[in-house]
């Protein structure tokens, strides 16, 4: 059932031909009135499909709202809260990137989508937790140059011959650092006919011990497919709400509470009500950052596809 609020801004969503995409880590409330709700790959596509609406609220990070401003130049893109950033994009600023090129002449340079626009201008392809390996082992060269996250870094050097190159030494998020091998025990002997599936920004300790490492959307879809009743779910709390109201038959469970993305929870619905109405706050980038970012984004939307 809609509150009085919700019901509010998808009035106000008709009258101004307006669409609404949100993460998989938002709340509830606000994943009941996205249009398309998706991970980090799932919401690029989307974003490079936009025909139906001039108007974009986008109820994510700084990374994902400029990826979409990047593939929808003809479109204003609005993110209801200027403060929600992510750290990890952060660690990684283009002119570590540039230095590590210099240091690596041979290298392929593969960054995770969860990169600013500064950054992936500087890439030759993007990747997301759900194709990072495809990507890689696309790429004609042996050497690469993988940031920002070293959690997925490791993961891919595990499964693939061709040599990782982590940059930065200690890029991280910060959520999925609060999972620990020591509370996936304890549920596993609780519910040893469970499925723990982990994403792969977890610590390789946590990957190790893990039935399944998966996107969000990977999870969404184990979770949607598999016979298994039980499943621990290694990542932020909110894709949980998501899977327990697409899945009311199964058990879902935390392999941690608290695991809270506190900068996606910056967006309320307060913020996107007022985000539609005063169409603020414009996500724009410059547009030689944007034109050589658009062509690693297409480069790993291709491999994707």
């Amino acid at each position: 059932m809609l509150n009085e609020l919700q019901k509010k801004i998808i009035n106000l969503k008709k009258e101004k031909n307006a669409i609404i995409l949100a993460h998989n880590y938002q709340k509830g409330e606000i994943q009941e009135i996205a249009d398309f709700i998706g991970d980090s790959l799932e919401l690029c596509i989307k974003a490079s499909e936009i025909v139906e609406s001039d108007l974009v609220i986008f109820c994510g990070v700084d990374f994902m709202a400029e990826t979409a401003a990047i593939l929808n130049p003809d479109k204003k893109i609005i993110i209801p809260d200027l403060e929600s950033e992510c750290p990890m994009a952060h660690m990684l600023p283009a002119s570590e990137v540039i230095k590590a090129k210099k240091q690596h002449p041979d290298a392929a340079v593969v960054l995770y989508v969860n990169t600013l626009a500064e950054a992936k201008a500087e890439a030759d392809i993007l990747c997301t937790s759900s194709n990072a390996l495809k990507v890689v082992e696309s790429l004609p060269q042996e050497k690469i140059l993988f940031g920002p996250d070293n959690n997925l870094a490791c993961y891919v050097k595990k499964n693939t011959d061709k040599n990782i190159i982590p940059i930065p030494d200690n890029g991280y998020c910060y959520v999925h650092k609060m999972f620990n091998v020591a509370d996936l025990m304890f549920l596993k002997e609780k519910y040893p006919d469970s499925d723990i599936l982990a994403h792969p920004e977890c610590d390789p300790e946590v990957q190790d011990y893990a039935d399944y490492i998966l996107s969000t959307g990977g999870m969404m879809s184990h979770v949607a497919n598999s016979p298994k009743k039980t499943f621990i779910i290694g990542t932020e709390i909110d894709l949980i709400t998501r899977l327990r109201r697409e899945n009311p038959d199964k058990r879902i469970l935390p392999a941690y509470a608290d695991a809270i993305c506190e900068n996606m929870k910056l967006h309320t619905l307060e913020k996107v009500l007022k985000s539609i109405e005063t169409e603020e706050y414009v996500v724009t980038v410059p547009e030689e950052i944007a034109q050589k970012s658009k062509k690693a984004i297409e480069r790993m939307i291709s491999v994707s596809s």
